[in-house]
C-alpha cells in the first residue's frame, strides 16, 4: 500500500476576498477518510468559475458577506480547501469501503448529494461547502467517486468533471435531442464549449454565442453557426428562431434569449457572468408557453452519462493551459481574461 504523508501541499482559502485569500502551503494536514469515503492522491484539479465566486463572495446575497456566500445560502468556514474539478487515485478507504477501490483511476462528482455515505438536506458543491481538490489528497463519499478507463492524461480528465457535468444536466433538463437547434452563450468558455460536443453528440443543432476571434474554434468543435455577443439575436437570428437556450451568461442580452426561442421553447441556466440581475416580461412567458429550467444539482443520470461517454470518447478534453499547483493565482488571473477556450487545470505535485 501506498505510504500516505502526514503532511501535504494544499492551496487554503482563508475568508472571501481578492488572491490574498489564497495561501499555498506545505504542512496542511492530510485528510483521513471516514467509514463511508475514499481518500484520493490528486493528480489534476481544473479551475472554475465557481472558484473564484466562492472565494469573493458571489453567492452572497448580502452584499458579499462570508455568512451566506455559498451554494446552500450558509456561511463557510476557513481555511477552506476549494477545487471541484479532480482527477486521482483512491489510495485508502474507510472501513465500510470495498478495499478492491484502492488503485483505481477516479473522478469526483461535484455535485454532493451525500456526506460520509448520509443523504444531506441541501446538496453540497465540491470545495466550497466542504474541502476540495486543490491539494495532494482529498475525501469524499465513496458514491461521488466514479472509475474512469481511459487514456486521456489525468489534467485532459480534470477538464470534464464540473464543466462536462454541468453542460450534461443543462442539455438533460431541457430534454435537448436530434430535432433541436441550441443556442449557447459563453460558448467558448468550459462548460458552453462542452455544451457544444454534448449537444452535437446528441445529433442538435448548434449556434455558439462568442467574441469574433474565436469563431473558427468554435466552428471547428461543432457548432454549424456562430454569433457575437455583441449581435442583436433577434436580428442576426431572427424571432422564434431557437427550440433551446443554454444560458451561462444572463445580463443585458436576457431578453433577446426569450424574442429568438419558438413556442414551447426551452431555456435552461447555470450562470450568470454578465449579471444575475433581469427583467422578464411575464406575457413572453407565458405567451409562449416556454420552460425555464435552474440547473444546479445534477440529476442521477448525469454523472454516470458523463463517464461513458469520455470512455467511447464521443467528446474530447480541452485544455486552454496547465499551471502548478502552487501558481493557482497566476492560473486564476489568466482565467479571468476569458480569453481562452477550454479549460484551465492545476498538476498537483
Amino acid at each position: 500500500m501506498k505510504q500516505i504523508p502526514i503532511k501535504m501541499n494544499a492551496v487554503l482559502m482563508t475568508g472571501n476576498g481578492d488572491f490574498e485569500k489564497l495561501k499555498y502551503v506545505k504542512d496542511f494536514n492530510t485528510p483521513k477518510p471516514k467509514e463511508n469515503e475514499v481518500l484520493i492522491e490528486v493528480k489534476a484539479a481544473g479551475v472554475n468559475n465557481t472558484d473564484i465566486n466562492t472565494r469573493i463572495g458571489w453567492y452572497s446575497k448580502n452584499d458579499n458577506s462570508s455568512d451566506d456566500a455559498s451554494w446552500t445560502g450558509e456561511g463557510l468556514s476557513f481555511p477552506r480547501i476549494q477545487g471541484a474539478d479532480v482527477c486521482g487515485y483512491i489510495v485508502a478507504v474507510g472501513k465500510n469501503i470495498d478495499g478492491k477501490r484502492i488503485g483505481q483511476r477516479v473522478l469526483i462528482e461535484p455535485s454532493l448529494q451525500k456526506i460520509n455515505g448520509v443523504q444531506l438536506a441541501n446538496p453540497w458543491y465540491f470545495g466550497s461547502e466542504c474541502d476540495g481538490g486543490f491539494a495532494q489528497y482529498t475525501v469524499v463519499s465513496n458514491e461521488h467517486v466514479y472509475e474512469i478507463k481511459s487514456d486521456y492524461s489525468d489534467t485532459e480528465l480534470a477538464s470534464f468533471p464540473c464543466s462536462y457535468s454541468t453542460a450534461e444536466n443543462l442539455l438533460t433538463r431541457a430534454n435537448v435531442n436530434k430535432n433541436d437547434i441550441v443556442l449557447i452563450s459563453g460558448a467558448s468558455g468550459g462548460v458552453g464549449s462542452a455544451a457544444i460536443q454534448l449537444a452535437r453528440a446528441r445529433g442538435a443543432k448548434v449556434i455558439a454565442i462568442t467574441s469574433e476571434h474565436k469563431f473558427k474554434d468554435l466552428k471547428a468543435l461543432g457548432a454549424f453557426n456562430v454569433v457575437s455577443r455583441e449581435d442583436n439575436l433577434v436580428e442576426v437570428l431572427g424571432k422564434n428562431s431557437v427550440t433551446v437556450i443554454i444560458d451561462l451568461v444572463a445580463g443585458k442580452k436576457w431578453n433577446e434569449f426569450l424574442e429568438v426561442l419558438k413556442p414551447k421553447g426551452r431555456y435552461a441556466v447555470s450562470g450568470a457572468i454578465a449579471g444575475a440581475l433581469v427583467e422578464l416580461d411575464i406575457r413572453t412567458l407565458y405567451l409562449k408557453d416556454l420552460s425555464f429550467f435552474g440547473c444546479t444539482i445534477l440529476e442521477d443520470e448525469v454523472f454516470p452519462n458523463l463517464i461513458k461517454r469520455i470512455e467511447k470518447k464521443e467528446i474530447k478534453p480541452l485544455l486552454a493551459k496547465i499551471y502548478k499547483l502552487k501558481d493557482i493565482v497566476e492560473a486564476q488571473k489568466e482565467f479571468l481574461t476569458k480569453k481562452h477556450i477550454g479549460k484551465i487545470v492545476l498538476e498537483v505535485v
